[in-house]
C-alpha cells in the first residue's frame, strides 16, 4: 500500500521549514510515497517542490496543492496549477478547483479551532450534489489539535455523506510530517488520485511529537504565525479580502 501526506505547509505560508528542508526530511526521515504541499492561498510551494523532486530524483512524488480560505472556511485544493482566489464562496472555489482538473478536500472538518467548513455548509452542498458542486474527499486523519477535535464526529457523519477519506499531518514543523497519512493502492501520485476518485483510500493518524520536543516557544510562535498567514498573503499580493458570493 502507498502512503501519502496530503496536508503540508512550508515557509511559503506559515510553515517553519523551507520547501527544500521539507523535501529532504521526507526523503530521509519518512516512508511517504506521495506528499502534497498545501500552503495557504499559494501553490508556489508545491510547484517548487515538484521541480526539486524531479531535479534531485527523490523517491517520492509531489502533488501541487493549496489551502484556500473560502467564505465558509478552509478548503484543500489538490492537483492544481494555481491557487484559486481567496474569500469566495465555497461553491465558486470548488468549481474553480474542478475547472483546473483538481480535487477539493475538506480539511479539519467542523473544527472551531481554525477556519473550518461547518456541518451546515457540508449538508447544504450534500443536498445539491447532483448539480455537480460537491467535495472530492474529506480529511479524517489529521493529528493537529484542530483535526483531532472533531475527527470522531466527522467519521460518523461521513457515513451519510459517503466521501472518500484522506489523511494529512497539517504539518507546520518538520517533526509533524507523516503523522497523518492516506493509504492507497499503488505508490504514485496518479495511483493516489485514482484511489481517491474511487473511494479506495484510508485515513490514518498517529500523534504530534510533544510540545517539549518541538519547543514551547516555537509552538506558540507557530500558532501566531499560522493565524496571520492569510492576512500576510493578502497584503503581499496587494489585494484585500473580497466578499464575493
Amino acid at each position: 500500500m502507498g502512503k501519502a501526506d496530503l496536508h503540508l505547509h512550508t515557509r511559503v505560508s506559515d510553515g517553519f521549514a523551507t520547501v527544500e528542508q521539507l523535501l529532504e526530511y521526507v526523503e530521509h526521515s519518512t516512508d511517504l510515497d506521495v506528499i502534497a504541499v498545501t500552503d495557504h492561498e499559494d501553490a508556489a510551494g508545491g510547484q517548487r517542490a515538484i521541480e526539486l523532486a524531479v531535479k534531485r530524483r527523490y523517491r517520492f512524488e509531489v502533488v501541487v496543492g493549496a489551502e484556500v480560505t473560502t467564505l465558509q472556511g478552509h478548503l484543500l485544493a489538490l492537483y492544481i496549477d494555481s491557487a484559486p482566489k481567496s474569500f469566495r464562496s465555497i461553491e465558486r472555489t470548488i468549481d474553480e478547483i474542478h475547472r483546473q482538473g483538481g480535487m477539493a478536500v475538506i480539511p479539519h472538518p467542523m473544527s472551531w479551532l481554525t477556519r473550518s467548513i461547518s456541518l451546515r455548509t457540508i449538508d447544504r452542498l450534500y443536498g445539491r450534489r447532483e448539480m455537480g458542486t460537491w467535495f472530492d474527499a474529506i480529511e479524517l486523519g489529521n493529528p493537529s489539535p484542530a483535526g483531532k477535535q472533531t475527527a470522531s464526529r466527522a467519521r460518523v457523519l461521513n457515513r451519510r455523506w459517503g466521501l472518500p477519506e484522506t489523511g494529512g499531518s497539517d504539518a507546520h514543523h518538520l517533526l509533524h510530517t507523516a503523522t497523518g497519512w492516506t493509504e492507497f493502492a499503488g505508490s504514485s501520485a496518479r495511483d493516489l488520485r485514482r484511489a481517491i476518485a474511487s473511494g479506495g483510500t484510508a485515513a490514518n493518524a498517529s500523534g504530534y511529537p510533544s510540545l517539549r520536543t518541538i519547543g514551547y516557544r516555537r509552538t506558540a510562535l507557530g500558532l501566531l504565525w499560522g493565524y496571520a498567514a492569510t492576512p500576510r498573503k493578502m497584503l503581499r499580493l496587494g489585494r484585500a479580502p473580497r466578499s464575493e458570493a
